[in-house]
């Protein structure tokens, strides 16, 4: 099952997600969400709602438990004989709670636990009971950035780098960004104003190519694998709507395109860029007085 977020022309909020068609299944989907239209465009069930990826996310849960129906009261035995004792991992009527620091390489990791939701009401992680095993076999690694990512370890590295050569090359690369630009292949440009997703920056939106021909050497330090003629083009983030409104690439980019620099983003790239794109949007704008 895949489910993405979509935001309607009268900019409601929504999630669609598509699975194999059986007829059962539809049947229950249609029951748990009346509301729910079919997309021929997207090829998807289109659920209105800013909750709707968590109750479809809740409901894909419930669909895997069909499966195994004991898989939930298994992964409460599991946690009870042997649990996890950590300050991130709690437990509360809806299942695990995974609390920590924000790192993307965290989020990354949290995903890869099958049915594990973010819960935007409360800033914690979601995991149910029926996937415990998966997120045993994660821990270690998911406790160990979060460890790393704890604002007394973040300052200890930082008094550490100070002076440094590892300092200089972040405060060159910062300034470098602020400069918003990004050299290009001049035998393959990207295409003008359309989110692309790159190594350096994430996904961007190219709005210009200068023309101006780049020394390698004058940037090595900050672009390394610039070998053949590039040039210059100047970028800015793209808008929640723009994210939205770009089809995800349906394979995902091979080596040639990574030393490339640009490719087509992926549908998990895309989710992620309109997950940070709607909480700037939702940062920027005016709170309502009380």
């Amino acid at each position: 099952m895949v489910v993405d977020d979509v935001e309607s022309e009268d900019g409601g909020e929504r999630a669609a997600v598509s699975f194999a068609f059986d007829r059962m299944t539809v049947q229950r989907f249609r029951e748990t969400f009346p509301r729910a239209r079919w997309s021929d465009r997207r090829k998807a069930w289109i659920v209105p709602g800013k909750t709707a990826r968590r109750r479809i996310d809740r409901w894909i849960a419930k669909e895997e438990s069909r499966a195994d129906p004991y898989a939930e009261a298994k992964g409460r035995d599991a946690f009870a004989f042997e649990p996890i004792l950590s300050p991130y991992l709690g437990v509360d009527k809806d299942g695990l709670r995974i609390t920590t620091p924000y790192s993307r390489k965290l989020v990354e990791e949290i995903r890869q636990v099958p049915f594990a939701r973010w819960d935007g009401e409360h800033k914690v992680w979601r995991v149910p009971f029926a996937s415990y095993d998966d997120l045993v076999d994660h821990w270690q690694a998911i406790e160990a950035e979060a460890q790393r990512c704890e604002p007394e370890e973040r300052r200890k590295r930082a008094e550490a780098r100070k002076g440094t050569d590892q300092e200089r090359a972040s405060r060159r690369g910062a300034a470098e960004r602020k400069r918003r630009r990004i050299p290009l292949p001049a035998h393959d440009l990207p295409p003008l104003n359309r989110p692309i997703a790159t190594t350096p920056y994430g996904i961007i939106v190219v709005d210009d190519i200068t023309g101006e021909l780049i020394e390698p050497k004058e940037i090595a330090d900050l672009y390394p694998d610039i070998a053949d003629d590039h040039i210059w083009g100047i970028w800015r983030t793209p808008s929640l709507d723009e994210l939205v409104q770009t089809w995800p690439s349906r394979t995902e980019p091979g080596d040639e395109e990574r030393q490339r620099g640009w490719w087509l983003p992926t549908l998990e790239e895309l989710r992620e860029a309109r997950r940070a794109a709607r909480a700037r949007e939702q940062r920027a704008s005016p709170q309502p007085s009380a």
